[in-house]
């Protein structure tokens, strides 16, 4: 017998009957469908060379001495379970030949042979495995990219060895545990809390699903409904189409709700609705839709206090907050710092093309010495400004150039709750005539609009993000 050609394109098959008549017939017949085939007289030796070289599809006789059809099937299954079994039977043998189909074979023919019924038996098998082996090829692509995706944005994706970090993990482990369980992540504007929101998804059971994340207040008030239930076409002027919302993309994942307090009012009744029955309805449709989604939302904002002011239901922020988890500003992870500070320096510098350079002692203690209010987002603007500026050597205090008057700020103290105001800057009246101190003076207010983030501090400037570094560079700008 051959090698096993299973995996080289070609579907290989055996068949065994103690007639040889019937074993030339059914031969003859499998090679014009296209196959390659080993034929056998006797059932043992079938059963040692398959043992040794699996095929893709075995034709098995039910009444053979020595060993019968079923107690061949049971071998070859258990051994290979991918080897698709088709039964040869005469009429007497019907009932067994459907007792072995709910034993695991794939079909059935009887005799006398039908060159034609065989020949269509053994291209439904074939049609059969070609789907089984797609839908394993994409199960496979699936969970590799769910394994991709978790080490990207799992646990190991949080750095630092701070007390208050360690009890962020802590807690987002005993999250993994409770799939269904609503979470709300608040803290200031750059601590992190989407990193933590896909570390709740990928690492639980919904890692293979969809995470779809959605930022409420940006958004217009008049597409929410829209964007989170979807709309049918002509549901609006601009409907050209059915589009599904975000709650349906997010079936059996997580919906990532981020700026949830900025949610309109009139969108916080219909959104507590759907978190209680598991339904939605696109706008202008009328066909429910049930869904199984965890939503994990986020804010910045003093939920009870909006809660008291009337802008936020009290009934929606107790749904949403099935677990409320709060996280620590940059200021009270000093010891963090310098780890996050080194693996943004060599995650950035990779993607640039070059070795990630070393900081200095002194820049390092000037880090350490920042109040950083704009938190994580902020540290690592500034270490990607800085390996702009170093050219490749060692990161000193000249490449650290803070938003905030171009030197590091004191952290307060641990108990301080209030993040450290930017230092502001003239006013439009102050704007002097000299050029390049206006494009200083512009510059740095886009970069404090912007809360560090040079992207977007180039988008409200108006030019791409390379001439925004080159002026920061040329100006000294922070």
């Amino acid at each position: 017998m051959s090698d096993d050609g299973r995996n080289q394109g070609v579907v290989k098959v055996a068949c065994v009957d103690d007639d040889p008549r019937i074993v030339r017939t059914v031969a003859a017949i499998i090679k014009r469908v296209g196959c390659a085939v080993d034929a056998y007289t006797d059932p043992q030796e079938c059963w040692q060379e398959l043992e040794q070289h699996p095929v893709d599809i075995l034709l098995t006789d039910l009444d053979m001495p020595e060993v019968d059809g079923i107690t061949l099937m049971k071998r070859v299954r258990a051994h290979s379970p991918e080897t698709d079994v088709i039964i040869i039977t005469g009429h007497a043998d019907k009932t067994v030949a459907i007792q072995a189909l709910r034993l695991g074979a794939f079909d059935f023919f009887e005799k006398p042979i039908d060159a034609d019924d065989l020949a269509e038996t053994i291209k439904r098998t074939m049609k059969f495995r070609a789907v089984v082996q797609e839908r394993d090829r994409y199960a496979d692509q699936v969970s590799f990219l769910s394994t991709q995706q978790a080490k990207r944005w799992g646990i190991n994706a949080f750095i630092g060895k701070s007390g208050a970090i360690k009890r962020v993990v802590a807690e987002i482990t005993k999250l993994h545990r409770a799939a269904g369980t609503s979470v709300l992540v608040t803290g200031e504007s750059g601590t992190g809390k989407e990193l933590v929101a896909r570390a709740i998804h990928y690492g639980g059971a919904r890692a293979t699903r969809p995470f779809i994340p959605v930022n409420c207040s940006a958004i217009p008030s008049e597409l929410v409904e829209s964007t989170l239930f979807g709309h049918v076409k002509g549901a609006f002027t601009g409907a050209v189409s059915d589009k599904k919302g975000a709650f349906v993309l997010a079936d059996g994942g997580t919906l990532f709700m981020d700026e949830i307090g900025d949610m309109p009012p009139e969108m916080q009744t219909k959104l507590l609705r759907v978190l209680e029955d598991g339904v939605v309805v696109p706008v202008g449709g009328a066909r429910e839709q049930h869904v199984d989604v965890r939503v994990v939302a986020a804010t910045n904002a003093d939920l009870q206090q909006r809660i008291s002011d009337g802008g936020f239901r009290s009934d929606l922020f107790f749904r949403i907050a099935g677990y409320a988890m709060e996280l620590p500003p940059l200021r009270e992870r000093g010891d963090d710092i310098p780890l996050l500070a080194r693996h943004f320096a060599e995650t950035l510098s990779s993607e640039m093309g070059f070795a990630a350079p070393e900081f200095s002692e002194e820049a390092m203690a000037l880090l350490q010495r920042h109040s950083f209010p704009g938190n994580i987002r902020e540290l690592k603007n500034l270490v990607e400004r800085a390996l702009i500026e170093c050219d490749g050597e060692t990161i000193k205090p000249e490449h650290l150039r803070f938003v905030q008057g171009g030197s590091a700020q004191p952290r307060p103290a641990p108990a301080a709750t209030e993040a450290h105001d930017a230092t502001s800057t003239p006013a439009a009246a102050e704007i002097p005539l000299n050029l390049q101190d206006a494009e200083k003076i512009l510059i740095s207010r886009a970069m404090t609009e912007a809360d560090g983030n040079v992207s977007e501090a180039a988008r409200i400037l108006g030019i791409n993000r390379t001439k925004l570094y080159r002026m920061l560079a040329v100006n000294g700008n922070d």
